[in-house]
């Protein structure tokens, strides 16, 4: 049976360096800094004091003052994009089969600030009476996915996925999948991360994996140079509109690109760390190109994973160098968590629509604070500056504590 093709015909984001696609993508490509002191709670007793927070957001251009209050901040983040990628699609919901439009979306720890404030609010109270009737809903990391269902009226397939930082890349692959085999002809998805709290922050400084370039904190994000020393927390969110082929071409929409292929695999070797060769990697860019049908040198651009963290960055590089050979030494290599910080969850949806919107402009967004690359690094990461290049096909990464990887590509149509 022949594969249904799948593009992509709308996309939003809120993110630390812009609050639309527009903004995000001017952002990227002019090597804008996202990170900044943080502004959500007192960081006094904390090893690190900044992040990529989201900055100037006006939630109350998509929701209600009501609703906000009743939401977490990171489905307030999900249904907002998701309302700009609809709004982007120029998609009509009266004239399509809501019956055949699905939402896949992901967090990686969903409601994590109505956990801390509902947590605090019961253990100082010593009663159940305080928690609010919201508080179940606002936290659990599926509600996404259901809020965007119900405010859209989507009654495809509706489900959310949780793998760490692969989450979203897997939500997209999940939503490719679901139309190119026929059970959805639409599907909203992506990922969305409010993790700039104190449980949070603090969580991820005692294992260490923090940046504490609290006097440096505008070069702490540097995936690739010599002197990274842990990643940045960001936060924000991205969804895309999948839509089959034929169907997008039917209603006239804009088409940013085609999702090709997928490559979905597993380390299975540490809670944390990445496998010393990159093995789980390399064979998720292999079944990605596997998938597409496409050779290794048709690769223009990879959008790495590029934590920052001393392990990921070396095993990222020798994995491109051993899934490309070498051609890997012909392509671009960068990370935009340089300039966004590592959204975790949510960090594939954006760095998705940053791969995509590479691929519409030939233009590819720098690694920013790349002084002096690790000699273990030596592939062109970008650095500092926009790379004009002609991008008919590229991969994006994303890996994730537990040991999953996903990789997918996307192509000029």
């Amino acid at each position: 049976m022949s594969k249904r093709r799948v593009v992509i015909s709308g996309m939003g984001a809120i993110t630390p360096i812009g609050n639309t696609v527009d903004e995000f993508w001017s952002g990227l490509i002019s090597g804008k800094n996202g990170v900044a002191p943080i502004t959500k709670f007192d960081t006094t007793h904390f090893n690190t004091k900044f992040a990529a927070e989201v900055k100037n957001f006006n939630p109350e251009l998509y929701l209600t003052a009501k609703d906000v209050r009743r939401i977490d901040p990171f489905t307030v983040f999900a249904i907002s994009t998701a309302q700009q990628a609809i709004d982007d699609s120029a998609i009509d919901l009266k004239n399509v089969d809501l019956e055949r439009f699905g939402v896949v979306y992901g967090s990686g720890i969903g409601g994590i600030k109505s956990l801390e404030s509902q947590s605090f609010d019961y253990f100082n109270a010593k009663t159940p009476q305080v928690l609010s009737p919201f508080f179940v809903t606002m936290m659990i990391a599926d509600i996404a996915a259901g809020q965007i269902s119900i405010r859209f009226g989507l009654k495809g397939p509706n489900y959310s996925t949780t793998s760490a930082c692969a989450t979203s890349s897997h939500s997209i692959a999940d939503a490719f999948m679901l139309i190119q085999r026929g059970n959805a002809d639409l599907m909203l998805c992506g990922g969305s991360e409010a993790c700039i709290t104190e449980l949070a922050i603090g969580g991820f400084n005692a294992m260490r994996a923090l940046s504490t370039w609290n006097d440096r904190y505008l070069e702490a994000s540097r995936p690739f140079d010599k002197d990274r020393n842990g990643f940045v927390m960001g936060e924000g969110s991205a969804t895309l509109l999948l839509e089959e082929y034929d169907h997008a071409v039917a209603r006239g929409a804009k088409i940013y690109a085609e999702i090709a292929g997928i490559g979905l695999t597993a380390d299975a070797h540490h809670i944390t760390a990445p496998d010393p060769e990159g093995y789980g990697a390399v064979r998720s860019m292999r079944e990605c190109l596997r998938d597409s049908g496409l050779p290794e040198t048709d690769v223009n651009y990879i959008n790495a994973h590029g934590t920052s963290t001393v392990l990921n960055d070396i095993t990222e590089t020798k994995a491109i160098k051993t899934a490309l050979g070498n051609h890997a030494y012909n392509i671009t290599v960068t990370s935009v968590k340089s300039m966004t910080g590592h959204l975790l969850g949510a960090a594939g949806a954006i760095e998705a629509v940053a791969t995509i919107l590479s691929v519409k402009n030939d233009l590819i967004p720098p690694t920013i604070n790349l002084d002096e690359p690790d000699p273990l690094c030596d592939l062109f990461y970008s650095p500092k500056k926009a790379t004009e290049s002609k991008v008919n096909v590229a991969i994006s990464n994303t890996f994730g504590f537990g040991g999953h990887n996903a990789s997918l590509l996307f192509k000029k149509l």
